[in-house]
């Protein structure tokens, strides 16, 4: 080692010669450095030698390479987000204003006998109401006897009421099916949109996670390499300086 130290190496890049500590061999290098290297020079090989000077450009040559390519696929992603925001004309609506808005009178009032007779209220006056019939004609109050046992005429007005009643339920229960139907649609779109943003921004993480992470990793990697050499340089200089001192004095 210390015999290869004290050699002298030739650069394949300007063919000066450079001591062990002034650069690299191919075979120390990272495949993508090695890889530019040799696409400019496909003479070299492993034992070939690259001078520091030159071994940096090179270096910056891969950096950049690597920042493009992370620029070009954030871009993309940006470029599908937007693409599929712009796409997507559909409005999210609020569909139980909509309904309201285009009610008529017939069907708000479907709605409130439908309501009205679906709740308590409606079934205890409509019992308070037989009773005191059945009462007023049993009992003769006040002389009354307008429909005496078996009740035809309370049978007749429950039979109207029911015929009556059972129409505007299912009007009612038709707008509850068309409400569910528009809430169903709206709620499809909106999922729709949601997953498509998930999934993006997924693909925006895992970029950021299987590439962008290892390249600014790796981009630390080869600043620590060239501050090194640098040091490396720096060393042998103050060294041959030193050297050079010695002998003049």
């Amino acid at each position: 080692m210390a015999e290869e130290q004290d050699s002298l190496f030739q650069c394949l890049i300007d063919h000066a010669e450079y001591d062990f500590a002034g650069g690299a061999f191919l075979h120390e290098l990272d495949p993508e450095t090695k890889k530019l290297i040799i696409a400019d020079h496909p003479k070299a090989s492993d034992q070939s030698f690259i001078c520091s000077e030159h071994l940096v450009k090179y270096r910056l040559q891969k950096l950049d390479k690597m920042i493009q390519e992370d620029k070009k696929k954030n871009k993309q992603i940006h470029q599908k987000m937007h693409r599929v925001l712009d796409n997507d004309n559909y409005k999210i609506i609020d569909v139980g204003k909509k309904l309201e808005n285009t009610y008529t009178l017939g069907q708000k009032i479907a709605d409130g006998v439908a309501h009205f007779g679906g709740s308590w209220p409606f079934v205890i006056s409509f019992v308070a109401i037989m009773l005191g019939w059945i009462i007023i004609n049993v009992t003769h109050v006040f002389g009354a006897n307008f429909d005496p046992f078996p009740f035809i005429l309370l049978n007749l007005f429950l039979s109207m009421v029911a015929a009556i009643q059972a129409p505007l339920i299912m009007m009612a229960q038709n707008r509850a099916s068309d409400y569910d139907r528009m809430e169903s649609k709206n709620d499809y779109h909106v999922n729709l949109k949601s997953e498509e943003e998930i999934r993006l921004l997924h693909a925006k993480v895992d970029h950021l996670i299987q590439q962008d992470q290892p390249n600014s990793m790796q981009i630390q990697k080869m600043q620590m390499e060239m501050l090194a050499s640098i040091n490396e340089q720096l060393a042998l200089l103050t060294k041959e300086e030193d050297a050079t001192d010695n002998l003049k004095k």
